[in-house]
Order: C-alpha cells, then sequence, then structure tokens
C-alpha cells in the first residue's frame, strides 16, 4: 500500500477546508490553494472528486467555493482517501483471480488480508471532527515576542 500525492493532498485540503470554513462558509480552491500550498488545478482535480463522492458540495458566484456536504463527526478519512482514488490493500494479491497457481494453498494471503482490513477499520474510525478536536491550535500563526 502506498497513499499518493493525491490521497495526502485530498486529507491536507479537507483538513484546511474544516478549518477555514468552521462557520459552514464556502472556503474558495485559491484559499485552500495558499493555505496548503498546492497547484490550484490539482486541488479542482480533487474536489471533482470529492464533490462526485458527495463528501464537499460547491457555491458559485463570488463569495463561493466549496463547504462539506456532511458533518464532519461522520466524515471520517477512509471515506476521503477512496473518493480520492486511493487502495488501502496492503497486498496486490486476490484470491478471486484465477491465474494464481497458489489460490488454493497461499499461508500469508489471509494474514494480508487480516491486516488490511485492520488498517481500512482504522482510517473508518477517525473523522475530520476528531483529528480537529486533537490538534485544536493545528494552522493558527504563533507570534512569538522577542
Amino acid at each position: 500500500m502506498r497513499i499518493t500525492t493525491r490521497g495526502r493532498y485530498a486529507l491536507r485540503a479537507s483538513l484546511a477546508l474544516a478549518r477555514l470554513g468552521k462557520d459552514g462558509s464556502p472556503v474558495s480552491i485559491n484559499s485552500l490553494s495558499e493555505e496548503e500550498h498546492i497547484s490550484s488545478v490539482f486541488l479542482e482535480q480533487i474536489f471533482f472528486k470529492l464533490r462526485k463522492a458527495g463528501i464537499v458540495s460547491s457555491v458559485r458566484g463570488p463569495g463561493g467555493g466549496f463547504c462539506f456536504a456532511r458533518s464532519l463527526d461522520k466524515l471520517t478519512i477512509k471515506e476521503i482517501l477512496d473518493a480520492a482514488g486511493e487502495d488501502l490493500d496492503l497486498t496486490f494479491c486476490d484470491k478471486s483471480k484465477h491465474d494464481c497457481e497458489r489460490i488454493g494453498y497461499c499461508l500469508s494471503h489471509p494474514i494480508w488480508m487480516d491486516a488490511t482490513a485492520l488498517l481500512n477499520d482504522y482510517f473508518k474510525k477517525i473523522t475530520i471532527a476528531s483529528i480537529l478536536e486533537r490538534c485544536p491550535d493545528a494552522g493558527q500563526t504563533q507570534v512569538q515576542e522577542l
């Protein structure tokens, strides 16, 4: 398993959207791009996928942008990664493939499948709200006195 740049950026941008749009107001792609230092073109592609999955909705016009379509305490990291097209499987093998010569006696396959299930369950339990609660000061500029 490898989380791609698209998956990492989808999570970062979603967290930035949650922080910047706390009151439910839409946040522009440009604001998210500046906040996270991610290309606005790449963010548009990511948010197209998130909107298609029903994670975010868009508002057109002046003051428009994106906002979450669901409550942050129900939205999981797994859903964001799935929408971004990430595959959280730890193995490339699949017992449903009939061309595998080890299909009937592979002893490692159940271990990888169990580990994949644990990983997926873990990401299903982490919500956007829980991350924000865990790091309440994240993203806030701290002023240091000289």
